[in-house]
């Protein structure tokens, strides 16, 4: 497999991320309020987006290329733009997703910002979702609620 460089784009760069998902017949685009990451080998084979939500990040528009899949593409992908940052990350996906997910951190999640709550709400009036979230201190271990002596 060729050396993969997941790296941000910067904003004038985010043309060519909306450029691959068109390509490819995908609906996404590149947020305007975020970061958007590619992944490249000999051209963009996958990206993604993070928008700030309240303390964290929202993590959208995850794709691969089709003849890219199976390669841990998604998963080097998620790791670089996640990796510098120790803030929560929300997402939505498929319930089909969750073990992928699960298999990079991520755990399903009730507790959302109220902006990704009413969203998500609004979106499963349409589509089977779950939320789920990396990096989100679990309230069994926040300040105030142990039960340790």
């Amino acid at each position: 497999m060729p050396v993969l460089d997941c790296r941000p784009l910067i904003r004038l760069e985010r043309k060519l991320l909306d450029h691959f998902y068109r390509q490819h017949g995908s609906r996404m685009r590149a947020a305007g309020d975020g970061e958007s990451w590619v992944a490249r080998a000999d051209g963009i084979v996958g990206g993604l987006n993070l928008s700030p939500v309240a303390d964290g990040r929202w993590l959208t528009g995850l794709f691969v290329a089709p003849q890219w899949r199976g390669r841990q593409v998604a998963t080097h992908l998620i790791e670089a733009a996640l990796a510098a940052n120790a803030a929560p990350t929300w997402l939505f996906c498929h319930p089909d997703l969750e073990a992928f997910y699960q298999r990079v951190g991520f755990t399903l999640t009730d507790d959302l910002p109220d902006a990704l709550n009413a969203r998500l709400t609004r979106y499963q009036r349409s589509k089977r979702l779950v939320a789920m979230v990396r990096g989100q201190s679990s309230r069994a271990f926040s300040p105030g609620n142990s039960t340790s002596v």
